[in-house]
């Protein structure tokens, strides 16, 4: 198996190319402005803003699968019109395409959310998603689309980077009490996504641990978990604030866990303190 990781550098890449490599698969990978350090990878710098340029890669690498975890943010030269660029690239050379999307896609007018609703971002970020993954589905009808959450590690997630230095008062900044999600850990939305990759399963698929939490109850449970006081978490409401943004989103991943092998655990599970 050789597999290309779009984005290989960022939180989500390492941990694909780490466990791709693992395995025994010839991996590739990209980065924007500096290399990962996984050894046992081929590194390729890669500018989504660049025509041609995932062309270039893609005649240099040959892969035979393509996962796009590109994270370029609200930035829509990257996160949309980037992902379409690799998508069209990818069919162009009949490679095996996962993308994955974010549950920012979701308005959090409905609360939870299936594989098979419809995209109604409210956010720059929410619509550069979901203009990208609505084009992957008409470029590349055979390709698995992926939507995660909060994407939690062991100590390395911004998210978990963040719960650190508001415990340290480092940082300034509360932790909201109504924002909710399904967070999933690195390890296992990893997993799941490279065996889309080696499947022939296609279209939507949710891939979101299996409880919902609150970002202060995530940061109570990250905290705990790392032997921090949780009473200095700062809390506060999102509706109170004058940050945009859904509330209340839970991917339901019922579905997707039926077609999926990988178990993805609750936040309850892999955060417990042991």
């Amino acid at each position: 198996m050789k597999v290309l990781i779009i984005g290989g550098s960022g939180f989500l890449g390492t941990e694909l190319v780490r466990q791709a490599t693992a395995a025994g698969w010839e991996t590739a990978a990209t980065y924007c402005s500096r290399p990962g350090g996984t050894a046992g990878a081929s590194w390729h710098r890669l500018d989504l803003r660049a025509a041609g340029h995932i062309d270039e890669v893609l005649a240099a690498v040959a892969p035979s699968a393509v996962i796009d975890a590109t994270s370029g943010g609200s930035d829509w030269a990257v996160t949309a019109d980037g992902s379409i660029r690799v998508a069209m690239a990818a069919m162009r050379r009949g490679c095996r395409l996962v993308h994955v999307s974010s549950d920012a896609v979701f308005s959090g007018s409905r609360i939870r959310y299936d594989e098979t609703c419809l995209p109604d971002p409210v956010t720059p970020y929410g619509a550069a998603k979901a203009a990208a993954e609505t084009a992957v589905r008409l470029l590349a009808p055979s390709a698995a689309v992926a939507r995660t959450s909060l994407i939690i590690g062991r100590g390395g997630s911004v998210h978990e980077r963040l719960v650190h230095a508001l415990a340290a008062g480092t940082h300034d900044g509360v932790l909201f009490t109504d924002d909710v999600r399904c967070p999933v850990h690195v390890e296992d939305l990893a997993s799941a996504l490279l065996e889309l990759a080696v499947s022939d399963h296609d279209g939507m698929f949710h891939l979101a641990g299996a409880d919902a939490l609150s970002r202060h109850e995530l940061g109570v449970l990250i905290a705990r978990r790392d032997g921090l006081d949780a009473a200095r978490l700062p809390a506060g409401r999102r509706a109170d604030s004058l940050m945009p943004g859904p509330l209340d989103v839970r991917l339901d991943s019922g579905a997707t866990q039926e077609r999926v092998r990988t178990r993805l655990r609750g936040a309850g599970q892999f955060l417990q303190v042991r």
